[in-house]
């Protein structure tokens, strides 16, 4: 029978734990079994469908990083769109660190477009650091392409936060839309809409992008504040 926590431990890597506890100075070390990810995310596939699946959705808190990180895996896997919020809100306030924050990615979002960006909206609108960065995060994944309008940029522009995630988060969705829909964007950093350290930093994102030209990079430099 599949014990979740057994398994975790089963593939701990505790060298991979020393390393990956650096990118996460604020997690104690004794909580972080150290499973790589390609790992966790084959163990989440494996032991979606399992009744002890259903159950460790529900035992939240949850002692280890590790099984946060599952535990996201595992959401990402639902198929239904509501189910999925559903798991989504129970577990976004027990989310403490950028790493579980950042690899949520449900799979079912893709085909629910209109509901998810009013989601997302009450997500960014939160003073919770990490419900606001996953609604960041999402707007940013599925919404700089086809289903793309002007007046997401506003909405992220418009949030003011002192978290250090927030910001960067912030940084990298505006580094991607310059990447996406220059004309649009570029507005932000020469009218300086954005507070200075995520100016700076959005230009210094930018410019470490492969998908902007040279000459974008060189006018983007000059607008460093």
């Amino acid at each position: 029978m599949l014990k979740i926590l057994d398994k975790l431990f089963e593939l701990q890597d505790k060298k991979y734990a020393d390393f990956h506890g650096k990118l996460i100075p604020h997690i104690p070390r004794e909580k972080i079994i150290g499973v790589r990810v390609p790992k966790m995310r084959k163990l989440a596939k494996e032991c979606f469908k399992s009744e002890e699946s259903k159950l460790f959705l529900s035992s939240l808190p949850h002692k280890y990083y590790d099984e946060n990180l599952l535990h996201g895996m595992l959401i990402s896997e639902i198929k239904d769109y509501n189910e999925c919020i559903n798991e989504l809100e129970k577990f976004l306030p027990f989310i403490d660190n950028w790493a579980v924050c950042d690899t949520i990615s449900p799979k079912v979002f893709k085909n629910n477009k209109e509901k998810l960006i009013e989601k997302i909206k009450i997500w960014i609108s939160s003073k919770e650091t990490y419900v606001c960065r996953f609604g960041i995060l999402m707007l940013m994944k599925h919404f700089l392409d086809d289903d793309f309008k002007p007046e997401y940029l506003e909405i992220v522009a418009n949030i003011k936060s002192d978290e250090y995630y927030v910001n960067m988060m912030i940084s990298w969705f505006f580094a991607t839309a310059l990447s996406k829909h220059w004309e649009e964007t570029i507005i932000y950093l020469e009218n300086k809409k954005l507070d200075t350290p995520i100016h700076n930093k959005t230009i210094q994102k930018a410019r470490e992008s492969y998908r902007i030209t040279a000459r974008q990079k060189e006018y983007l430099r000059s607008l460093k504040i």
